[in-house]
């Protein structure tokens, strides 16, 4: 074997190792997105306290410098719809209050793009798929601003472009039997 065949073959092996391994997640049972930083983020929030996920779009820096955990935690590759989906697999939601999750809504006046609607459900399905009955309310554009500068935490899915698809997530209580706590 020619040391050129052999540096391919281990270029190949090496690659295809690193991706097999970084698809598969180095923790059982959690979902590869939830990285190091993430679940750090995600353990620290409290009782209700709000991680904000959003588009590759929204001002996440400057948002996220005002929230209590002061900078962005980034999914690259992701989108707003696989990030609610990794978080809300471990975070249990607000049953307590009328609507643990917001969306962001276009302004009066300004219709929703094809897009957004498509991401919108694509987001609400993956909640909905975790925390069944759950509420989940719209938010003006500005509104949503306010209310992300005072969250937790700011996620951003790096990989999101389907514009308004920016969720916001009320954490709630895990329940004795490992579940969202319900009323």
């Amino acid at each position: 074997i020619n040391a050129e065949y052999m540096g391919h073959f281990l270029s190949v092996y090496f690659f295809s190792f690193v991706k097999l391994r970084c698809s598969m997640g180095l923790l059982k049972g959690l979902h590869p997105l939830l990285t190091a930083d993430l679940l750090h983020a995600l353990r620290l929030a409290g009782h209700g306290d709000t991680i904000v996920v959003v588009d590759c779009n929204f001002p996440a820096f400057e948002v996220a410098q005002k929230t209590i955990y002061g900078k962005v935690v980034p999914l690259a590759g992701a989108t707003v719809s696989d990030a609610v989906d990794a978080i809300c697999s471990v975070l249990p939601l607000d049953f307590f209050v009328d609507a643990p999750v917001q969306f962001m809504a276009p302004s009066p006046g300004v219709e929703l793009p094809a897009l957004g609607a498509e991401g919108h459900a694509a987001s609400q399905a993956a909640i909905l798929a975790h925390s069944p009955g759950v509420g989940i309310v719209s938010l003006d554009r500005f509104q949503f601003y306010d209310v992300a500068r005072a969250g937790f935490v700011v996620v951003q899915a790096a990989a999101e472009r389907r514009p308004y698809n920016n969720f916001i997530l009320k954490k709630g209580v895990v329940g004795p039997d490992g579940n969202d706590l319900k009323p």
